[in-house]
């Protein structure tokens, strides 16, 4: 019982970092010259913080946000295609995205529930 106030603790702690982190990258990029950093850089700084914030909470037991991996990686490949000058239709790869996680949710939801349940039992 005891475990549930510390990763609720940890998880507040790993968004304060990365909202810290996304915002002194973004500043940081503000700073230097439009010439020298690419344009999709800051939609790539925001991706992989988020992606990080994911991944620290996977590694320490604690539930990933589907909003924010859903965001990270859309930030992370549009900034990717703006180095590479990719055109990316956003909005049907937003829309198929959305649908996929729609399909996908009860089939995350019953794992999820069937590893808490495991969990609780030992």
């Amino acid at each position: 019982m005891e475990e549930q106030p510390l990763k609720h603790t940890l998880n507040k702690r790993l968004e304060n970092i990365s909202w810290g982190a996304f915002l002194i990258l973004i500043g940081g990029l503000w700073l230097i010259p439009d010439r020298w950093i690419p344009e999709g850089a800051w939609l790539i700084a925001a991706g992989v913080t988020m992606l990080g914030l994911n991944l620290a909470r996977k590694l320490n037991g604690i539930r990933m946000s589907g909003f924010t991996f859903f965001l990270g990686t859309i930030a992370l490949f549009s900034g990717i295609a703006d180095i590479l000058a990719i055109n990316l239709p956003l909005m049907p790869i937003l829309l198929i995205l959305v649908g996929a996680s729609i399909l996908l949710k009860p089939y995350f939801e019953k794992n999820t529930a069937a590893e808490e349940d495991m969990n609780e039992e030992e």
